[in-house]
């Protein structure tokens, strides 16, 4: 079991956007088991590789006991949106009210580069967006209106969690410096 640190709210690496995928190898199986045992020890229904600082455009879910993971996904939302509760294993604790989308068709590959299509409503939904989001630097907290990301950000403040230090990052000694290329 390859259960990684989970980067935290304040770490840059969840803003900035993810690098498309280019080579689908063993590298790329690997991350995608790390992200999936990291995400079910968690537990999580979903993690994206930035939570992992790793800059590239993949992301795992567990929902309705399916797991699955998406490459380089590409998204069609319904015009019908809901408000729900949703969190994130990089904002632990923490939990508000966010506008999504009902449904969500992606479509993308899999770790052996071949084309996938995740459709789903509810909490598959959800999940893929929030995922695909981490992939684009954006936070759950980014969707919420000005008054509940106030009071997300105060919560987030007070979390005993905040100002935990960044973890140091190698550098890669190789000439893509850790980015598939």
């Amino acid at each position: 079991m390859a259960v990684k640190p989970i980067r935290l709210f304040g770490d840059p690496v969840l803003r900035t956007p993810a690098e498309p995928v280019r080579d689908f190898d063993k590298e790329l199986r690997t991350l995608v088991k790390d992200l999936s045992d990291t995400m079910m020890d968690a537990p999580g229904v979903g993690l994206a590789a930035p939570q992992l600082g790793v800059g590239l455009r993949v992301f795992t879910y567990f929902v309705d006991d399916v797991l699955g993971h998406l490459v380089n996904p590409g998204l069609d939302l319904s015009d019908e949106q809901e408000t729900d509760d949703e969190g994130c294993l990089s904002l632990p604790g923490l939990v508000f009210p966010t506008p999504r989308s009902v449904g969500v068709v992606a479509k993308g590959f899999n770790m052996h580069g071949e084309p996938v299509t995740v459709e789903g409503t509810q909490l598959l939904a959800r999940c893929v967006q929030h995922e695909t989001d981490h992939l684009d630097g954006i936070l759950f907290v980014d969707r919420m209106d000005p008054e509940q990301r106030k009071a997300a950000m105060k919560a987030v403040r007070e979390a005993e969690w905040f100002g935990e230090p960044v973890p140091v990052i190698k550098e890669s000694p190789h000439t893509t410096f850790g980015k598939a290329l």
